[in-house]
């Protein structure tokens, strides 16, 4: 099959490469002509395990274009994998899904299966779909086309795996001829897991955001637990243990930390709160998992400072993770923005380690933050500092040699915003060790 995906971002570059590996002729769409020439030249733009790899073995049956005339003139499917970040009011922006819809509608030669992949809010569909007919009206063109809602459920990190071997795939569309489509490209991921559901576009469209909001739901939930375990001088690592065996609650997303980030918990439940209150409803639920959100990012903040005051002038402190979580570079609305600018605005030097976010961290979130210095080596960064403050749960990070951090460091003080390590062992080394949600650990909530 001949596909277009246009957006070669997260979503749209590792999909289209994953369809280029079942064997399509894959045309990879965006207007970022440097983005365009560095991945014909097999240079990734992300980190995702594997990608590279992949689209390597893959070369030439991926088409690394910036023209979708181009595209548009070999294919009769094409997916739409652009951007839909947070406006001001928190709601999607779907300008970019529209003027993809409307350069279809200009250019389309022959019946198009037009996929939302892009992360939309219900009845994004209809939109798309006055935008293409309008096109087509104003070429005076009687071509058709179908629209189809096919959500992603992609987690960086293991993005390639989710894709290639997927839990389910949701096709929302009221086309039977699209349906067979649809079922027909997917067929070869679905041959030894998972399963297609097919339903309604509304449906399809709510099913994404739903998910995504009811993962973060579980996050915050904890970090609430953690927080009541504080207060009342209870454990939340046991307590974690002892809910998560009821299979009705399972062990996944019940990790206690310092706040969730990236590119889609935040921004699909601040969407689909704007979308529910646009229409009258009071979305009260998802409006907690923001706020609790939001605050826990300041939990390891005001743990440092009930330790060391207001003000850190003076003090150095080693981060060790940048990005919102493991195995990727994405640092969007991630925890350590919020601790490193705690950090930093009131005086305090940053020793920064992340394996892969660096280059991120340099050119565009602290760009302009001269309290930061940034090492090739975590036990490198340890030198001369206060403590070891742990963000992101790296594997590298779980199991490190104590003795040498002891040395490294001014004094043996560790903030984990992770719950990695053993608090016996460790406080048995003379660590001052300090927790998310252990009752030891508390610090007065205001």
């Amino acid at each position: 099959m001949k596909i277009a995906i246009v957006g070669v971002g997260y979503v749209g570059l590792v999909s289209g490469t994953c369809f280029a590996e079942m064997g399509n002729d894959v045309w990879c769409v965006d207007k970022d002509k440097e983005k365009i020439t560095e991945l014909q030249n097999t240079v990734i733009p992300i980190f995702e395990p594997g990608l590279k790899e992949l689209v390597q073995k893959n070369i030439d049956r991926l088409h690394f274009v910036t023209d979708i005339d181009e595209a548009l003139q070999e294919v009769n499917v094409c997916f739409i994998a652009v951007g839909t970040p947070p406006g001001e009011d928190g709601s999607a922006d779907l300008s970019a899904v529209l003027a993809v819809a409307s350069s279809i509608g200009r250019m389309m030669v022959r019946h198009m299966f037009i996929v939302d992949k892009s992360t939309v809010p219900v009845g994004t569909s209809r939109k798309v779909r006055k935008a293409v007919q309008h096109e087509l009206d104003a070429r005076d063109s009687e071509l058709t086309f179908d629209v189809i809602s096919n959500p992603e459920f992609l987690k960086e990190g293991t993005a390639v795996h989710d894709c290639l071997l997927p839990d389910r795939i949701i096709v929302g569309t009221e086309s039977e001829k699209a349906a067979r489509l649809m079922a027909k490209l997917y067929k070869p991921f679905l041959r030894s897991t998972g399963h297609l559901l097919h339903m309604d576009i509304a449906s399809a469209e709510m099913t994404k955001y739903a998910a995504n909001c009811m993962l973060a739901t579980k996050i915050s939930f904890i970090n609430e637990i953690a927080n009541i375990c504080e207060l009342v001088g209870a454990d939340v690592n046991k307590v974690r243990m002892g809910i998560g065996s009821d299979p009705r609650i399972g062990y996944s997303f019940i990790f206690p930390g310092c706040g969730y980030g990236g590119s889609c918990f935040p921004k699909d439940v601040q969407a689909l709160i704007r979308t529910s209150g646009g229409l009258g409803y009071e979305a009260r639920i998802l409006k907690a998992v923001e706020a609790v959100n939001e605050s826990q990012k300041q939990v390891l903040p005001r743990r440092i400072v009930a330790k060391y005051g207001e003000n850190l002038e003076g003090l150095h402190f080693t981060c060790w993770g940048l990005s919102f979580k493991p195995d990727t570079d994405d640092m969007r609305c991630a925890a350590s923005l919020v601790i490193v600018g705690e950090l930093t605005k009131r005086g305090a030097k940053v020793h920064a380690y992340d394996p892969q976010a660096e280059k991120l961290a340099r050119t565009i979130y602290f760009r302009d933050n001269k309290n930061i210095e940034y090492f090739d080596g975590k036990y490198d960064a340890l030198k001369g500092c206060a403590a070891l403050i742990l963000i992101t749960e790296w594997k590298e990070f779980r199991c490190p040699d104590f003795e040498r951090i002891k040395e490294c460091l001014k004094e043996p003080v560790i903030f984990d915003g992770r719950n990695q390590y053993e608090s016996d062992n460790l406080r048995e080394m003379g660590f001052e060790y300090y927790q998310i949600g252990v009752g030891d650990n508390f610090v007065e909530w205001r």
